[in-house]
């Protein structure tokens, strides 16, 4: 039996995949939706990438066929490439729709943040892949899974076998371990209690799997037509720079790599005439740049020379590239955790520095669509936003170094959540009519707004109504209740079967500034009450 054979790449997507796994056997903390988010982008960009590299594999096989003796005895083989291709695309596009459909379960994504309007969502997710006697999309997901890992293995060379993608948590390595999930199906296991961050990301890595599978068919039926990577005939050489533009004084750093390499061998590579160490075919270039001779924008035009050094199908080969580079006088860089966007009103710290300047630097700074504070240090500057594009005039000396323009974001709404009895209310579960003595309605800021903003995310909820309801009869109600305070009035006449109709009316934000404004929102609660 043939083994499937793992770039670095698809071990780590390997290994992406048992942490999901490990991660959607626990009750998934709110902590935790951001790092799925994250690592299903992770994975959408290593999918994107093997896509490619297989479409180019698929063209190398074609190529190199052209250039047989007698190319229509290999026609059979581009066929199969194609269907490999085929099927692996259809497949991969199916998962894309059933990822937008999972994205529709959260809301969407919101048009203000670029992030899914309400990512904990998991009961439509749970309808949407599992749903009522096991008709959701995740059940019909299985036929197709096994149907394509029958036809790649039918493709494929004799032995080779392909683990199904479509595992009970019986056959998972991790999930057979524990107790808790172990009975579960495919889509149990992989969609019931999971927000849509996770499901995504498990989405997401169906989609590498089968990426890998294809990529493994492709890379037998390359090495029956000697391509197993493509032709060596367009090799041609390049460098690659960190920057063409540099501060006199600083390291200059760049990579010289030709476009296709083979394990087989090791290319030379030389700057300037002296050998340089090459690294997983890379040649790797660092050295001082030097300034003088700057024109009037400031710029000294330099050029090395590089040289490779390769076996290339007709023989012996050597390239030489002429590489040209500027050397900048010194400038400023700004610093700061909230670049690309600052938020509207609020304290955009901002550190600018300049290097080259060194004991020269001594800023002065103005803004066009808001207002600056200077700080105490130099080059430190407060930036507050007033418009939706804010420009700073940075001076030093008296002279206009250059103007930044940054976009501004709106402040993200807080999360509004109810809390008593120790715990945050449940509209589901309910609570205990005679326990509940107390509500807390707290307004929790975004997190990457409170980690870049801190002082601009103090929020509190200012005032609630409170009512008991009886069936469509109401008992009784306090109107203006602060944040947090007593329903004592209320509860001495709850009754299990009763419910308490909780609207937050007004919440509030206070600037880094001190000054408090009042936030949208509406936002209504029905707890249910029993014993």
């Amino acid at each position: 039996m043939a083994s499937l054979k793992e770039t670095p790449r698809q071990k780590m997507i390997g290994m992406m995949y048992l942490v999901l796994t490990a991660l959607l056997a626990l009750q998934v903390s709110d902590a935790l939706l951001q790092k799925f988010t994250l690592l299903n982008n992770s994975l959408e960009i290593a999918n994107q990438s093997a896509s490619s590299k297989n479409k180019s594999m698929v063209t190398g096989i074609e190529d190199r066929i052209k250039d047989l003796p007698n190319p229509a005895a290999y026609s059979d083989i581009l066929k199969k490439a194609n269907e490999v291709r085929k099927l692996s695309d259809e497949l991969v596009n199916h998962i894309d729709g059933l990822k937008s459909k999972v994205i529709e379960t959260g809301g969407g994504i919101d048009p203000e943040t670029g992030t899914i309007k309400n990512p904990k969502e998991e009961e439509k997710v749970f309808e949407l892949m599992v749903g009522a006697n096991s008709k959701g999309e995740a059940y019909r997901l299985v036929p197709m899974f096994d149907q394509y890992v029958t036809k790649l293995q039918s493709i494929a060379d004799p032995g080779t076998k392909f683990p199904s993608l479509a595992l009970a948590a019986k056959d998972d390595p991790v999930a057979s371990r524990d107790a808790a999930q172990s009975n579960k199906d495919f889509a149990e296991l992989n969609f019931e209690h999971t927000p849509v961050p996770a499901a995504l990301a498990t989405l997401s890595q169906k989609q590498a799997e089968i990426r890998r599978y294809e990529t493994e068919v492709l890379s037998q039926l390359a090495s029956k037509v000697g391509a197993k990577e493509i032709k060596f005939d367009k090799v041609f050489a390049q460098v690659s720079a960190n920057a063409n533009t540099v501060v006199a004084g600083m390291e200059y750093q760049a990579e010289v790599f030709i476009a296709a390499t083979s394990s087989g061998f090791t290319p030379r590579m030389s700057f300037n005439g002296a050998s340089i160490p090459v690294v997983d075919g890379r040649g790797q270039i660092k050295f001082k740049t030097s300034g003088g001779g700057y024109d009037a924008n400031g710029l000294s035009k330099k050029t090395y020379t590089a040289t490779v050094a390769y076996m290339s199908p007709a023989g012996p080969k050597t390239e030489s590239i002429q590489k040209e580079y500027f050397v900048l006088k010194p400038t400023y860089n700004i610093e700061t955790a909230t670049l690309p966007a600052l938020y509207l009103g609020c304290a955009n710290r901002l550190s600018v520095v300049s290097p080259g300047l060194g004991a020269l630097w001594n800023p002065q700074f103005s803004a066009e669509g808001g207002e600056v504070i200077p700080g105490q240090n130099r080059g430190k500057v407060t930036v507050v936003p007033s418009s939706a594009t804010i420009t700073l005039n940075v001076n030093n000396g008296g002279t206009l170094l250059g103007k930044e323009t940054f976009k501004v974001r709106r402040v993200p709404r807080p999360d509004v959540r109810i809390f008593g009895n120790g715990g945050e209310l449940n509209e589901k579960k309910g609570t205990s009519a005679s326990g509940l003595r107390t509500l807390d309605a707290r307004a929790i800021a975004d997190e990457s707004f409170k980690a870049t903003n801190p002082e601009d995310a103090n929020y509190r909820v200012a005032q609630v109504y409170v009512a008991l309801v009886r069936g469509q009869r109401k008992i009784d109600e306090i109107a203006n209740l602060p944040g947090s305070g007593s329903i004592a009035k209320l509860a001495s006449q709850a009754q299990p079967g009763d419910r308490y109709y909780i609207e937050v009316k007004e919440v509030q934000r206070k600037n880094f500034k001190g000054t408090i404004e009042t936030i949208p929102v509406s936002m209504v609660k029905n707890i249910p009450l029993s014993d």
